[in-house]
């Protein structure tokens, strides 16, 4: 294989980076409140996807901005959010690189905990804060600017598509019936995604595995209405006392979870695993102090990473019920909820965790309430080859940035959709990701630091020449 110093245009590429430029562009992006979740924004979603497709056409892409939708639960169809999809054919001879991200955002709520408003970009101490700023915004849009400095110094080494989705923060609907339509012209030699977080701001990660998910709510229903604590109390069934009793018997004292069934089929974390991941410089109690927590309880018998990485796990995402103003109402509920998520490992099945759960439910609910658990969304849990030409390839890339070598690394997060990929399009993912955790994705703050989005714009020209040269080496 012709190494990477001698690859045609593969001077460094550092001195040709508009600095100023690429972050002007995302930032009018980041302006856009694309937020799939809410209908309100659906304009804006449209506004994202028209931002995007003006961009790629003046990068000389063949653009089309197509409708999507999918079948909802009651059996209609339900309108979908827009995908882009670009492409720029170079030679046919040469490989395809397809690269995937999403421009929809999470909601911005809670907005009070915000130092700056969501959707107006503000840079502070080096960081953009924004919503949308590292997930995935900001990630995706460091592959079209690195795609956009290649071309400044000549033409691409690749054939590359690009496929920009809108709706990966409610679960992509929409996208595997997009796939299946467009198999033929989504095909790739390999599809490069960068949609989650580096080990840590000084360490380049290839990552190899992603957990997936089980997303559930559960519903307590007790009286026909709301009920006077003092006339009723003591004798009607309190949903919210219910619904405690349901979350606490959801996990032992070990932290492992209840569900009959649920650690069936796990895969085992490799002693290789084990000892690769224990090189890394881990240390716990800076994580803990990195969100102000006195202590790190999970699964007993595994390390912070092994439980991060390589273990399912249940929590508890959102709860309701009952009298949430000032002061005090002296009620009983009708009725309270819980939103559930359980993240997955290789040999988890999300369909089958799905009904574990909404079988066991209601056998550890107490008397006098109905209890049901209703599935919102899920995805299959990825592992990759670490040891395959497409992942070596990007670590060379991202050696070439960071001057040392890349780590490689599973994380906690889920991509649903990469499964879909995997299965309907046949081509190997490579996850390459720029983002930290610190960045608090999902959080209020979320931000991403300036430099990783430059490097990640240069990560992203450097992985296509590196792409390229695989494809040579295999034919």
């Amino acid at each position: 294989m012709t190494s990477s110093e001698h690859l045609p245009g593969s001077s460094d590429l550092t001195a040709h980076l508009d600095r100023a430029g690429a972050e002007a562009e995302l930032f009018d992006l980041l302006r856009i409140p694309s937020v799939s979740a809410d209908p309100s924004h659906v304009p804006d979603m449209a506004r994202a996807a028209d931002f995007l497709r003006a961009k790629l056409e003046t990068l000389g892409f063949t653009v089309r901005v197509d409708a999507t939708s999918h079948t909802g639960k009651g059996g209609q169809t339900v309108a979908g959010h827009p995908v882009v999809f670009a492409q720029r054919e170079v030679n046919p001879n040469l490989p395809t690189v397809l690269i995937y991200g999403h421009y929809d955002v999470q909601p911005e709520a809670p907005l009070e905990e915000w130092v700056s408003p969501p959707f107006e970009p503000t840079v502070r101490g080096g960081r953009v804060y924004a919503r949308g700023s590292t997930d995935d915004k900001g990630q995706a849009y460091a592959h079209v600017r690195g795609v956009e400095l290649l071309l400044s110094q000549g033409d691409l080494p690749v054939n590359v598509k690009f496929l920009l989705e809108g709706e990966e923060e409610v679960g992509s609907p929409s996208l595997a019936a997009y796939l299946r339509d467009n198999v033929e012209a989504l095909k790739a030699d390999v599809i490069v995604i960068s949609d989650g977080s580096r080990f840590a701001p000084d360490v380049p990660t290839v990552t190899y595995g992603l957990r997936g998910l089980s997303y559930v709510e559960i519903h307590v229903q007790g009286a026909n209405r709301d009920l006077h604590s003092g006339s009723y109390g003591g004798a009607a069934p309190n949903p919210i006392n219910a619904l405690a009793e349901i979350i606490a018997k959801l996990k032992d004292d070990q932290g492992r979870v209840t569900i009959p069934g649920f650690y069936d089929g796990v895969e085992e974390i490799t002693p290789a695993e084990r000892e690769m991941w224990a090189k890394l410089p881990q240390d716990d109690a800076a994580f803990a102090a990195s969100i102000d927590v006195p202590a790190l309880p999970g699964e007993a018998g595994y390390s912070v990473l092994e439980r991060l990485w390589a273990r399912p796990t249940l929590d508890v995402n959102g709860i309701w019920g009952g009298y949430q103003g000032e002061g005090s109402k002296t009620v009983i509920a009708a009725k309270a909820g819980a939103k559930v998520s359980m993240r997955l490992v290789p040999g988890q099945d999300p369909e089958r965790i799905t009904q574990l759960i909404s079988d066991y439910v209601p056998t550890i609910a107490p008397e006098g309430v109905k209890v049901e658990v209703k599935s919102l969304h899920g995805g299959q849990p990825i592992k990759v080859d670490a040891d395959s030409p497409f992942v070596q390839a990007a670590g060379r890339a991202l050696k070439r940035v960071y001057n040392r070598d890349a780590a490689f690394a599973r994380t906690g997060g889920s991509i649903p959709i990469v499964a879909d990929f995997r299965s309907i399009l046949g081509a190997p993912v490579l996850l390459v990701d720029f983002g930290l955790n610190e960045d608090a994705p999902h959080s209020p703050n979320e931000s991403f630091a300036l430099e990783d989005y430059h490097n990640g714009i240069l990560t992203g020209a450097y992985l296509l020449q590196e792409l390229g040269q695989v494809g040579e080496s295999e034919q």
